[in-house]
């Protein structure tokens, strides 16, 4: 068996075995249960930096934005490396520097918090962009399953990070950093775990290096990256805000994290169904349509409805979040002609979607600053919902983006 071929260097070719397919799908699960524990543990954990470091509503927003923003900065640089040295020492290097990051905020200095969000939402830019790619080469019979898995393993560690920070904070005598750098042991731990297999790979030689023609021309790309954009800025609203919205409106610290915690494990189950049943229809045009209008309805209710409903509005807002993201995955697969395209597509929907979905939670911060409250936040969720279902109608087309992916040395 050999996956050493780069992305941006081999056509699609899977492990042989059905065991190596077995433990390359559990490896790449791994890594993204590690993916989104950075967004989430500042969540819960906000209201008490905030205390602690003096933190205004408006740098809180600077704050949960920055990772954002640099998920959409070096998302260009995945496809580039992979090429390089190979999707497996590239994933490597990225899970080093999570740890890294993850491990600075726990410092407790407000410049290492902000550094630290910085290089881990750097090294999370990369995961995102690969982990597509990758299924699109080594389990091109399975896309659905597989993009239904390492989203749920994406969602599954937020969730973990949501409902166990603050206890894990409280139990280190109510120290937030410790409950930030809690979060790169699990890191570093699958970085171990993924060495060897990275290690022993290496980009084939003898491969032309490929270069993709037309992709930034395409409408149906476009449309692909403002629904990666659009359905990015209603979840990082979530990871960012939704506990301490909560918190805001009388629920104590460990409830407001549980109630996070709940919606996203309900973002699990979907993320693993949606993208499997919309494949069985002749497009996704609807399925996205649908999600977008009712994660950005629930997380409304969740702003302006009665207290008391909250934990239903939590599992709604969960099964719309979580469809809308499997699905924003599944069509930068399904649009994709080949993995050279995907790597590409997925370059370029997360490089401009991240940075475009970066305003939102900036935006809820500033409006909380203005307003003193975020209900004005809920016109700004119905608005980036309604977006959502439009550039998802257009991305549920059933056509492949008109790139084409050459071989550099054949350019003239």
């Amino acid at each position: 068996m050999n996956t050493s071929r780069g992305l941006a260097a081999s056509p699609a070719v899977g492990p042989k075995s059905i065991v190596a397919q077995v433990v390359l799908g559990l490896c790449l699960m791994l890594i993204a249960f590690n993916l989104r524990p950075l967004f989430a543990s500042l969540s819960v954990l906000l209201p008490e930096i905030q205390r602690y470091t003096g933190l205004s509503s408006s740098a809180a927003g600077y704050l949960t934005t920055l990772p954002v923003l640099c998920l959409g900065v070096f998302a260009p640089l995945a496809p580039r490396l992979s090429a390089r040295v190979g999707p497996e020492r590239t994933l490597l290097a990225m899970l080093f520097i999570l740890m890294l990051g993850t491990a600075l905020r726990g410092v407790g200095s407000v410049p290492m918090l902000f550094l630290g969000s910085a290089l881990g939402g750097a090294a999370i830019a990369t995961g995102n962009v690969l982990l597509p790619s990758v299924v699109k080469r080594d389990f091109p019979q399975h896309a659905g399953l597989m993009t239904g898995l390492f989203t749920m393993a994406l969602c599954g560690g937020a969730a973990v990070a949501a409902a166990t920070t603050l206890p894990l904070a409280a139990r280190f005598g109510d120290s937030w950093a410790a409950g930030l750098a809690a979060w790169a042991i699990p890191a570093g731990l699958v970085c171990l775990i993924w060495a060897p297999l990275a290690l022993r790979t290496k980009p084939a030689a003898g491969h032309a290096r490929k270069s993709v023609r037309g992709l930034w021309q395409d409408a149906l790309a476009w449309q692909v990256t403002f629904f990666m954009g659009l359905q990015s800025a209603l979840a990082y609203c979530v990871l960012g805000w939704m506990a301490p919205m909560l918190r805001a409106r009388g629920l104590g610290g460990v409830e407001a994290g549980l109630v996070l915690s709940v919606s996203i494990m309900v973002q699990v189950v979907t993320c693993l169904l949606v993208p499997a049943l919309a494949m069985r229809f002749r497009d996704q045009r609807i399925v996205n349509a649908v999600l977008g209008l009712t994660a950005g309805f629930a997380l409304t209710g969740m702003l302006i409805a009665p207290i008391s409903t909250v934990w239903a509005w939590a599992v709604l807002q969960g099964i719309g979040q979580g469809g809308l993201f499997a699905m924003a995955m599944t069509v930068i697969v399904l649009r994709s002609p080949d993995s050279v395209v995907a790597a590409h597509l997925s370059g370029m929907a997360q490089a401009v979607g991240y940075v475009l979905a970066a305003f939102a939670p900036l935006l809820v911060g500033i409006l909380h600053s203005l307003t003193g409250s975020y209900d004005a936040s809920a016109w700004l969720f119905a608005f980036v919902a309604l977006a959502a279902a439009l550039s998802g109608w257009g991305a549920g087309r059933s056509q492949h983006v008109q790139a084409r992916a050459e071989s550099v040395n054949a350019k003239r």
